[in-house]
């Protein structure tokens, strides 16, 4: 019997995908056994790879970089490299399987840049000529800058993961962005590919604590709702802005959607069910990326069946509902796309601190 990521991805139109890399995976199959499993692609972050680096399989070739006499942050890429490559090699299978819709690896530009657009362009061109391999994605911050990016990369045929979305309003300019950039792209469209990272579970965390400020009452009623709700919603607009002329007359050159990826699916808070960001974000055209324990949780007791818009007046009610207690949902998204960026600019410095204290001794 197939894995329920298999029947994930055969019944319910979702790409399941792995929230995590790291060097010993690579060099004793681990990953290869995640994708026998089901896992279909991998994305990559600051935070994760500062956790990754803690490892002393990074020190030979850290050292190897510093004793040539480039700096740590120089190294910091290399290691990036060097993993986002090897991961791509154990991918392209599934990418060659599915005719380019899946088998991606995903790594982030440097985050400092996130309010800056010439410095995300010129560093996401050179991750892309660096790696040049078929299954990359880079990610892109989706702040305002990194918005306007994403469409002049997109232009050029450059695959984007377009990160950090938390909001209708940011969620919508980047699907334009993408489509303006897919109908400024001279080459073939089908050629270029990209996912809307739209984060879930930091919202209910969010929003959570505001209901808790108001009372017990808002937080038995609505409690750890909100996420879904967002992202079902966001779900809707992605129908509505993939359908139409204007999105068939870019299908009809080998356009590929931009698909929507449920990013951050692990529950903050014990007390709701470790799946609830898995089963009730499933739909054709979605990719879900989750960290190793939500994929285990999955896999024992995860539900197959469409459920992403199965409910959409219920996803409705509720946000309307927190409105009328004041929680206003711009503003929860606007911090945490605040907080999202702080904290992956918190985890490359980290990285390239923990890095600089293996610096061998000179």
């Amino acid at each position: 019997m197939a894995s329920r990521l298999i029947q994930l991805h055969r019944e319910g139109g979702q790409s399941p995908w792995l929230d995590n890399l790291q060097r010993g995976w690579l060099r004793h199959g681990e990953l290869a056994r995640w994708v026998e499993r089901g896992i279909r692609g991998v994305t990559s972050n600051p935070t994760i790879f500062a956790k990754a680096m803690r490892d002393a399989v990074y020190d030979d070739q850290l050292h190897e970089v510093l004793a040539s006499g480039r700096s740590v942050e120089e190294a910091y890429w290399d290691l990036v490299v060097t993993d986002i490559i090897d991961a791509t090699a154990v991918l392209r299978a599934v990418f060659e399987e599915s005719e380019g819709q899946d088998g991606f690896v995903s790594v982030e530009v440097d985050p400092r840049l996130a309010w800056d657009t010439e410095g995300t362009v010129a560093a996401a061109r050179a991750l892309h000529r660096r790696i040049d391999r078929p299954n990359l994605l880079v990610k892109v911050p989706a702040t305002r800058a990194g918005v306007l990016a994403l469409e002049t990369l997109i232009a050029e045929g450059i695959s984007i993961n377009a990160t950090l979305i938390f909001s209708q309003q940011c969620y919508s300019e980047v699907m334009q962005a993408y489509l303006r950039g897919l109908e400024a792209f001279k080459g073939d469209l089908s050629s270029v590919a990209s996912v809307a990272s739209f984060f879930v579970s930091r919202v209910d965390a969010e929003v959570d604590a505001r209901l808790e400020a108001i009372g017990p009452e808002p937080v038995r009623r609505l409690g750890g709702q909100a996420a879904v709700a967002n992202a079902q919603v966001a779900y809707e607009e992605f129908l509505t802005t993939f359908s139409g002329s204007r999105w068939a007359a870019l299908e009809a050159r080998g356009a590929r959607h931009q698909r929507p990826l449920w990013a951050s699916t692990s529950t903050k808070n014990p007390s709701y069910m470790d799946t609830l960001y898995v089963d009730e974000l499933i739909g054709p055209h979605t990719v879900n990326t989750m960290p190793e324990a939500t994929i285990v949780a999955f896999e024992d007791h995860g539900i197959i069946g469409r459920t992403v818009d199965a409910h959409l007046a219920g996803a409705y009610d509720v946000l309307e509902q927190l409105a009328r207690l004041g929680i206003s949902l711009d503003e929860v998204t606007a911090k945490l796309e605040a907080d999202g960026v702080a904290s992956f600019i918190a985890s490359f410095d980290e990285v390239l601190s923990t890095l600089a204290s293996r610096a061998p001794a000179s």
